[in-house]
């Protein structure tokens, strides 16, 4: 039982959103920095974020060439132009909100690897820097083979440069946005797993383990688990993805981001470790799951291309391994809608939560509190 003390100043809030992780953040942030009088409130189920923000590769990135012509045949043109502009807009929000040192953010430029003289990527390089000028007022990709040798890459016959892409650390990303929330003032609540919610004449009553909250208006920001709180139909799949951290006997080639089929496979440096992972399209119907854990067979198609393709003639050694879920549908847009007059919802970030996660808190924020 909670006292009355208890339940006005921590059960009831003018806002709640549900996720701690970097699209509820945001969210929370934007509206505290418009309406500094507004009570918010964020409910995350776990100790750390629950699905993929504080477990992803750390990757400010944007798009390969091969990932934006697909997004190109599901969005069209315009479609992923305005899917790269919210992208980057993204990045920018998180950077200027919390600071480039502050999540350790270096832009090394990042590459795609493509192990086919004649791969057709190589053929669409000059139309999506076309359709992309106005972003940098130049070319954004271009093709930088004298590098392979460098980087010690097997089998690699092509890499595709785009000199903006960076790295960061996506644990201080979220420490930080955690701080920068709880200095505007919002309370955010651990192990705070929501069961269910019911709209009233008065807003939202939200039943979690151990305690109820009160609302006026909440936001779901849960991603890839949304559909066990939305009676809609969501075109929304989880996307459970691996990654490991690896040590190298020798010290490492590798400087910056890569990607590879399709941004299904990525790696990065991180202070002499390499970080690698995906590999979700080896199985994919098994990596739909909210379940987190280690596909073996993903695990070993990662290992076999370290061995062949990323650290050949190397030794190497697994010093981590974890696991993060994300959520996709057809195409890569976010949904940001209301769902309700006192229920929205911001979700379904397509695997770019890094990128894009500001920006959909932000949108989220706007249809919540709407002037």
């Amino acid at each position: 039982m909670f006292s009355i003390w208890e339940k006005q100043s921590f059960l009831t809030a003018d806002i709640i959103l549900i996720g701690a992780g970097i699209t509820g953040l945001s969210a929370a942030a934007s509206l505290k920095e418009k309406h500094p009088q507004l009570r918010i409130s964020v409910l995350e189920r776990g100790i750390l974020p629950s699905g993929a923000s504080t477990k992803n590769a750390g990757f400010a990135c944007f798009g390969s060439v091969s990932e934006l012509m697909n997004d190109i045949s599901t969005l069209g043109e315009d479609g992923m132009i305005q899917l790269v502009e919210r992208r980057i807009a993204g990045l920018r929000k998180t950077i200027d909100r919390l600071g480039a040192q502050t999540i350790d953010l270096q832009v090394k430029g990042g590459y795609e690897l493509l192990f086919e003289k004649n791969d057709q990527t190589l053929s669409h390089i000059d139309r999506v820097n076309q359709l992309l000028f106005h972003q940098y007022q130049g070319d954004i990709y271009q093709l930088s083979d004298q590098k392979i040798s460098g980087f010690g890459f097997g089998n690699t016959c092509h890499l595709i440069e785009n000199k903006y892409e960076g790295q960061l650390d996506t644990g201080k990303l979220i420490a930080s946005l955690w701080d920068y929330c709880s200095n505007l003032g919002i309370k955010v609540y651990t192990g705070a797993e929501v069961l269910d919610y019911e709209e009233t004449s008065n807003g939202v009553d939200i039943a979690c383990k151990g305690a109820s909250f009160k609302a006026q208006k909440i936001g779901l920001c849960t991603n890839a688990f949304s559909k066990r709180f939305i009676e809609k139909d969501l075109d929304l799949k989880p996307g459970r993805g691996m990654v490991m951290s690896i040590e190298t006997e020798k010290p490492l080639k590798i400087n910056g981001t890569f990607h590879y089929d399709g941004g299904y496979y990525y790696f990065r440096d991180y202070y002499g470790k390499l970080i690698f992972g995906g590999g979700r399209n080896h199985a994919l119907e098994d990596e739909e799951t909210t379940d987190f854990g280690i596909n073996q067979e993903i695990k070993a198609k990662l290992l076999k291309d370290l061995e062949n393709l990323v650290l050949p003639n190397q030794k190497f050694t697994i010093s981590s391994e974890w696991s993060g879920i994300m959520a996709f549908g057809q195409n890569k847009n976010p949904i940001v809608e209301k769902i309700s007059e006192n229920i929205s919802i911001g979700v379904r970030l397509g695997g770019m939560g890094v990128a894009i996660g500001s920006l959909v808190g932000e949108e989220l924020a706007k249809i919540i509190f709407a002037d």
